[in-house]
């Protein structure tokens, strides 16, 4: 007579089926659609070229393990002036380095007076004193590079000291118990224009430098004369403090690690 429906648990009637089969398939497209949106914007979009810059690469570069950033360096012509320094030098960037140097001061053998120094000119009686010198300078070189090498521009601030105690001689020409001091305080202001070059095959390297400087002279010089007729030595000590022009060249080799 009528069609039966049966209750669920709950005492409610369920929903027709035939609800669910027909919004199902109607809601499918729909979704689909929503999928392929996003792939779809994600393939529309440019690739874009990722561009390093120079600077990076060789910032980049510059941070490995393998790229010599210090170097120990000798001066072989200063043993000449009567100074063994030892340098190190150590890269901060690809064109700026700091140079130091520490050393002893000995017997100048070389007489420059465009330096405003002279040699020593005394032989038996006279005892070195060595003395700590000491050199500090920045360098700027010109050309990007991975290591400290190429034309550079470097000031620099350098200490020394020369000191000897001259013995006397009595009126026979013998030597005595008295020591006079004659000591020789230069500060330097310099500026130096060179360039260092690594060894294509090794870690040596060369480095061929020349400038000018402004030097600070503190002198305590100790004068000895003798009279050829009496044959009486005499001694006078002078002291001095001036300034003068200072010029330099030389060349340094180096190992870099």
């Amino acid at each position: 007579m009528g069609a039966e429906c049966r209750l669920n648990g709950s005492g409610r009637r369920p929903l027709p089926s035939l609800f669910m089969t027909r919004t199902t398939p109607l809601l499918r497209p729909f979704l689909v659609a929503l999928l392929l949106v996003p792939t779809a914007t994600v393939m529309a979009q440019p690739t874009q070229t990722k561009v390093v810059l120079y600077k990076d690469r060789l910032a980049a570069a510059f941070d490995t393990v393998d790229c010599v950033k210090n170097v120990v360096k000798v001066n072989p012509l200063l043993f000449l002036r009567g100074e063994i320094p030892i340098y190190f030098e150590r890269a901060i960037s690809p064109k700026l380095s700091i140079e130091a140097g520490i050393g002893v001061t000995l017997r100048d053998y070389l007489a420059l007076s465009f330096n405003g120094n002279d040699a020593d000119d005394y032989g038996a009686g006279t005892e070195i004193v060595p003395q700590v010198s000491f050199h500090v300078g920045f360098r700027y070189y010109f050309e990007d590079d991975l290591e400290p090498q190429g034309l550079y521009l470097q000031p620099n601030f350098s200490h020394l000291r020369y000191t000897k105690d001259i013995r006397t001689k009595g009126p026979t020409g013998e030597f005595t118990d008295v020591y006079l001091r004659d000591d020789r305080t230069y500060n330097d202001i310099r500026l130096y224009v060179g360039y260092q070059v690594l060894s294509s095959n090794s870690n040596w390297m060369w480095d061929l430098y020349g400038g000018l400087g402004y030097r600070d002279r503190y002198n305590i010089i100790v004068n000895q004369s003798v009279d050829l007729t009496t044959d009486q030595y005499t001694y006078s000590v002078e002291e001095s403090k001036d300034q003068t022009v200072a010029f330099f060249a030389g060349v340094k080799v180096g190992l870099g690690f």
